[in-house]
């Protein structure tokens, strides 16, 4: 079970990466004006071409969700790395570039960090904290996402602020949706709709996010930060949230903070490097 849960996760970051690759320049077209405002999302629903963008990385949630039901989130968020690699064989194939050591050696990073992660993670449970415990969790989460709203209009609102204000926003979508699956397989469906509606928002706010930054960064700028967080607040919180025991893994749950490590430090080097940068330059490049 636990490999097609890694299959879909799998999957799924194929579906992401493609879909930023797409949109980033669409983003850069709108003014920057309005950033951090609805509006920017308002201008960029009129472009088909960003639409179509969007709905690729929709279409890579219920893939997520389905790995949830199969793997534990310490699995599922490193294999979202995986789909860089994509990234790095459209720049080689279709546009000429030659992988330098940088790439090869993050590409290796993220094979070796997932099949790691794959072997010594914990057991898939479906036990909670205590609700003050999660919502602890998730205003700390929360916080983050809401700060660049607050200083927009400030330097950096739409720079670094707004690359955590992503990162933190897709977090809470990867938290709430373990929570969703886990009401889902207990027959809980009020509570697996209420996690819903927050999964739905977080992922508003954090596409707002991202698009705002893009506006401002190249996307190799962005995407290695962006990915960081949402992959290791999850990560860091599923321990505490969800009881997934890193003790009872090899070492103690040494090993498995290696390799998860081993594949977030691939996926930063490569989501920065000048063959995937190109993809994401070049995605529209005959507007």
């Amino acid at each position: 079970m636990q490999a097609l849960g890694i299959a879909a996760a799998i999957t799924a970051s194929l579906l992401y990466n493609t879909s930023i690759a797409l949109q980033a320049l669409q983003a850069r077209k709108v003014p920057e004006d309005h950033s951090l405002r609805p509006s920017l999302l308002g201008r960029l629903a009129r472009n088909r071409r960003w639409l179509g963008a969007t709905a690729l990385g929709l279409l890579g949630w219920p893939f997520e969700i389905a790995a949830l039901l199969l793997a534990p989130l310490t699995v599922v968020q490193p294999c979202l790395a995986s789909g860089l690699i994509l990234l790095l064989w459209l720049g080689t194939t279709r546009l000429g570039e030659t992988p330098g050591s940088r790439e090869l050696l993050a590409v290796a990073a993220i094979v070796v960090g997932i099949g790691g992660v794959a072997w010594a993670a914990p057991e898939r449970t479906t036990a909670h904290a205590t609700a003050g415990a999660i919502a602890l969790a998730l205003v700390l989460v929360a916080l983050p996402v809401l700060a660049p709203y607050a200083a927009r209009g400030r330097a950096g609102a739409a720079g670094s602020l707004a690359v955590l204000s992503a990162g933190c926003g897709y977090a809470w979508t990867a938290i709430a949706s373990k929570l969703l699956t886990d009401e889902l397989a207990n027959g809980a469906l009020l509570l697996a709709a209420l996690w819903l509606a927050t999964a739905a928002a977080s992922e508003g706010l954090a596409l707002l996010s991202e698009m705002s930054a893009l506006q401002r960064r190249p996307a190799t700028r962005v995407a290695p930060a962006m990915f960081a967080v949402q992959v290791l607040v999850p990560v860091a919180l599923a321990p505490l949230i969800f009881g997934e025991s890193w003790g009872e893994t090899p070492a103690g749950g040494a090993a498995l903070a290696v390799f998860i490590a081993i594949a977030v430090l691939g996926a930063v080097f490569l989501s920065g490097s000048r063959a995937v940068g190109r993809v994401v330059e070049s995605a529209h490049v005959e507007d």
